[in-house]
Parts: C-alpha cells; structure tokens; sequence
C-alpha cells in the first residue's frame, strides 16, 4: 500500500450505499506523515476490532479527520449517488485543515468546487486498499456508520439494526414484512417499495 504523497492531500471514501436502511456515511482524512498508522486496509477486509482500534488511533493521529453523511430521506429525494456525493462534500467540508487535494475511492468524483474554487480531485477504483488516506476514511466511515445503525437498534427494536446494519439480509426484509419500514429505510430502494405496495395491497383486500 502507498501513501498519498502529500501531506495535505485527504483521502474520501464512503460506507452503506447498498443497505435498504440507514444513512450513507463519508469519512474524509489528512494523514500526518511523521505519525504513520500501521494495518491500513480496505475496512471491508477488517474485523469489528481492528477497525475499531484504527479508528480511534487515525483520530490520535491524523493531521485532520471528519466523518458526514447523508440520510435516508435525504436519499429518497436525490437518490444514493448524489447522497454519496453530499456526504463525501460534508466530510471534506468538516476538515480542520483544507487540503490541497482529494483522492476518492470509486470511478466518479463529486462536485469538489467550494466557496468558488475548484479542488484538484482524482478518483481510483479500488483506491480504499491501495491509497493509505482513503483506507483511514474507509475505516472511519464503516465504524461511525456501524455505531450510527447499533443506535437505530435502540430507537427501532424489531428489525435487527444492530446484527445487519441496514444490509438486505433474509431476516431484514422478513422484519420489514412484519412491521412495515421505519423512518431510517430507503423508501426508493426497489425491495422497500415493492414491500410497502404488497402490505398496501394486503391491506386493501382485508
């Protein structure tokens, strides 16, 4: 793995564009070259631990961090892609220190013109297990993501948040057939909406 090559260049990746639930969550760093932060990784390839243990020493050590995101509703009206963008501009927005640059992981880039200046940005597939700075955004985004969907455990019993995170697990849509979707599911996402006509229709035929 290599380091971005600049200390001011913040690294951007993002957590749960795919779950039917929750929020779509945007980590963006600017890692601290004198302090390095050994096990970087892709937060998919990392347990529950590691990634919380490198969350905690990337905000120790990172010469600036921010976490944003991007609700379901929020999702609903602008649809996951340019959720993903909001959250990835939030986050870059609640850098302590402007950077120079971005690199994002994925193929596309967000609208990265700010206060009328446009940052220099470059997009890299797979960049979140290549590129140190999108690796520590990755990690900061699935552990807040994580933590933010354990809450929704608290606030929504029923539907397995904590065990699933929002991912459309057999027991996910089996709860939703139950109880119908809450406030934090993506109503625009195809199962979700096909579940709330079929309830609909059940409903109108009793």
């Amino acid at each position: 793995m290599t380091t971005t090559g600049q200390f001011m260049t913040a690294g951007v990746d993002e957590a749960g564009r795919g779950p039917l639930a929750g929020p779509v969550v945007a980590g963006a760093v600017i890692l601290n070259p004198q302090l390095p932060i050994v096990g970087l990784a892709d937060s998919k390839q990392l347990s529950a631990s590691v990634r919380n243990e490198l969350a905690a020493e990337i905000e120790q050590k990172a010469a600036a961090w921010s976490v944003a995101w991007a609700d379901a509703a929020e999702i609903d009206v602008i649809n996951i892609l340019q959720a993903t963008f909001l959250a990835m501009r939030r986050a870059i927005m609640g850098l302590s220190l402007w950077p120079q640059a971005v690199e994002i992981d994925g193929n596309r880039l967000p609208n990265l013109i700010f206060h009328g200046q446009s940052l220099p940005g470059k997009a890299t597939v797979g960049g979140d297990a290549l590129i140190d700075a999108i690796s520590a955004a990755s990690i900061l985004a699935k552990v807040r993501r994580d933590n933010i969907m354990q809450n929704f455990e608290r606030l929504h019993p029923g539907y397995g948040f904590a065990q699933h995170k929002g991912y459309g697990t057999a027991m996910h849509r089996a709860n939703i057939a139950r109880l119908g979707p809450c406030v934090q599911h993506r109503l625009s996402f195809r199962p979700i909406s096909e579940m709330r006509r079929s309830l609909q229709s059940i409903r109108q035929t009793e």
